[in-house]
């Protein structure tokens, strides 16, 4: 989830994900001008798998990256597994009918097969773990537990069980503070940019190239469309844009139907063996308010929690102060333990919560807008645009179909009017209603 426009800040963020990443070779600026079969534009999970499924097949794809593989949101954000999208089918059959909701449940556990399918492929080293829990903190929010079940469970999602007796809850997640909790063994956790450099290599093997430093300035359109950097040029049959919150101002059409997010991370020091203690299933875990917290144990056993939202993607000065508290609350018994350290990294946030998928022309595509849903819907939406160039686009058509719009008031009213309304829904959850 990379981008276009220009940045000084070019080296990852200063997370506990890129301290622990494994070796990654340096990869030059674009130079001079080339030509290729796809373009595509940003170096995160969407064009990376969009770029992977296109190489396979055997077509000439380049990569450019304005600063390094996975330095947006797909190196930085909670590495959980979890299925469907940022509105859940539901939703989607009441907002769109039940033609348009139809493909897309069919397709809505697919994105985490896909990685599955490509860390086992290509023996990607990204400490890949089954199991995933959704919690409720109170009474209507269990309701919503049971819902989730009886609605996934109608689309053929058979691997759930919900756990509302205290004692059995603590076998999965030691703490007080949940009425209930959906097991879902399909879901998962890993490291995020490990999976986004092996992802990267595999590309590579398959004869893909990228470019990083390649900051894309413009894109001359037509029958064999122009990618411009700063020092080069990409000629090719087809553009992919896959730069969700880093897009900048390359496609202004893209970006005023869109927000930039903000979400902080923190890490702590190893925890030992109190890490068993904590979460002894291993199972990532996130509870289902609207202002959420998500967290589980990476593979040194450290505590990795997450939430918070920041309308309009501005950084934090003090995000262990802004997320400690919350951790507290779900483990009292971190209250001395020292976090090592602490990101944050936006997402980007449409006005219906859906992906924003589409063709600004016949052969430049893009996808946008996971809302906060998106590691595996971005490795679904590579698959149907890989096979949208390949003359199969049903699948593609399927998210292209669904509306797109602008937040009211433009670019310069979506922040404080997206903010009212999750001080809204914040309240809502604090009163458990």
């Amino acid at each position: 989830m990379s981008n276009s426009a220009a940045t000084n800040d070019t080296q990852h963020a200063p997370s506990y994900y890129a301290a622990s990443a494994h070796p990654s070779p340096e990869r030059p600026a674009l130079r001079g001008a080339i030509e290729a079969d796809i373009c595509i534009i940003g170096a995160g999970y969407t064009g990376l798998s969009a770029g992977l499924h296109l190489a396979e097949a055997g077509f000439k794809v380049v990569i450019l990256e304005q600063a390094k593989v996975g330095w947006g949101a797909s190196g930085r954000n909670g590495g959980q597994i979890v299925h469907s999208y940022s509105r859940d089918i539901d939703v989607i059959e009441s907002s769109y009918g039940k033609e348009k909701a139809k493909p897309l449940a069919e397709m809505m556990f697919e994105g985490a097969q896909i990685i599955r399918d490509r860390v086992a492929k290509y023996n990607i080293k990204c400490d890949l773990k089954d199991g995933g829990v959704y919690a409720a903190l109170s009474k209507k929010k269990v309701k919503a537990l049971e819902e989730q079940k009886e609605l996934w469970e109608k689309w053929g999602h058979k691997n759930l069980s919900l756990i509302d007796q205290p004692s059995e809850i603590k076998k999965v997640v030691n703490t007080d503070r949940y009425e209930a909790i959906l097991v879902d063994k399909t879901g998962g956790h890993f490291h995020p940019l490990n999976l986004t450099l092996g992802e990267a290599a595999a590309f590579e093997q398959n004869s893909g190239v990228i470019y990083e430093h390649s900051a894309v300035t413009k894109v001359d359109r037509g029958a064999n469309p122009v990618v411009h950097t700063a020092q080069g040029q990409v000629k090719a049959k087809f553009v992919i844009l896959a730069c969700n919150a880093y897009i900048g101002d390359l496609e202004p059409k893209l970006a005023k139907m869109s927000m930039p997010c903000g979400t902080q991370v923190i890490t702590t020091e190893p925890l030992g063996s109190m890490a068993d203690e904590l979460i002894p299933s291993d199972y990532c875990v996130e509870d289902n308010n609207f202002l959420l917290d998500y967290y589980r144990l990476s593979g040194d056993k450290r505590m990795i929690f997450g939430g918070g939202v920041i309308y309009g993607a501005r950084d934090p000065a003090h995000i262990e102060s802004i997320i400690r508290p919350n951790m507290y609350k779900v483990f009292p018994q971190l209250k001395n333990v020292k976090v090592d350290y602490g990101w944050t990294g936006n997402f980007l946030l449409t006005l219906s919560r859906m992906p924003e998928v589409g063709k600004l022309s016949e052969n430049i595509y893009y996808s946008q807008g996971c809302s906060g849903h998106g590691i595996t819907f971005t490795h679904l939406i590579g698959r149907l645009l890989a096979e949208a160039i390949q003359g199969q686009a049903e699948r593609f058509s399927a998210f292209e179909c669904l509306p797109h719009y602008p937040f009211p008031g433009g670019r310069l009213l979506r922040v404080p009017l997206t903010a009212m309304g999750a001080v809204w829904y914040d309240l809502r959850d604090k009163l458990g209603v």
